[in-house]
């Protein structure tokens, strides 16, 4: 495991170097992983490079992206679209030479277009967005405010909104609404019943599960050792 740098374009034709956690060997196989976004990226991280590591040792080479605005990058979020995410996935997996793309929660509303694989617990863009409300109306509540979801929202579509420590632009967010997830018949959806045990992103903190990892690697392995 190590990280490494891949190129990435920036809105208005730009580009920047952003970093990628690989196992990487050359192998021919080699699965380029979308993220979980936002809240649920943190909270599902380490879950994430786990479930890489028997991605490894079964054989596989496996890449996590930066996406802009996220992580280690340098990019300023407020300033970063959906369609960014998109065309950053399909950089990394140009430039790792992806052969197959397992998406995690939300990373599979940006998915290349022609990369098969598998697309595990899928979200709507809207659902990710009324989470984020949510905590910020508690958020609100325990600090004496009352703030209203539906009014949050409007504001957040013409100027922009911060929602639980993301500085999100009314344009992610108008994208980020409409977003569903993809139904093709070369990517696969895996339910949490396949996987087992309760959900990490819905927990209060940031977890872990040596099953969960086990069993979510195992239907990609099985998958390409067939």
């Amino acid at each position: 495991m190590k990280p490494e740098s891949y190129p990435c374009p920036l809105p208005g034709g730009a580009a920047a170097s952003e970093l990628a956690l690989v196992f990487d060997q050359g192998r021919s196989k080699r699965v380029l992983i979308a993220p979980a976004l936002f809240d649920e990226a943190n909270r599902m991280r380490r879950f994430t490079v786990e479930m890489m590591r028997r991605l490894d040792g079964a054989g596989l080479d496996c890449f996590l992206p930066d996406l802009p605005g996220c992580n280690e990058s340098e990019q300023e979020l407020a300033l970063i679209e959906p369609e960014d995410w998109r065309m950053a996935l399909e950089a990394a997996a140009r430039h790792f030479g992806a052969t197959h793309v397992l998406a995690i929660r939300g990373g599979g509303l940006l998915l290349p277009e022609k990369l098969p694989g598998w697309h595990y617990a899928p979200v709507k863009g809207s659902s990710l967005i009324k989470t984020m409300l949510r905590a910020r109306i508690i958020a609100a509540r325990e600090a004496g405010m009352e703030e209203n979801a539906a009014e949050l929202m409007e504001q957040g579509k013409e100027i922009g909104l911060d929602l639980a420590g993301w500085s999100l632009s009314g344009e992610m967010l108008r994208q980020l609404d409409q977003l569903l997830p993809p139904k093709r018949g070369d990517l696969i959806p895996v339910d949490q019943e396949t996987i087992g045990g309760s959900p990490l992103w819905l927990r209060a903190e940031p977890d872990e599960s040596a099953d969960q990892a086990d069993a979510l690697a195992a239907v990609v392995a099985v998958a390409l050792a067939a």
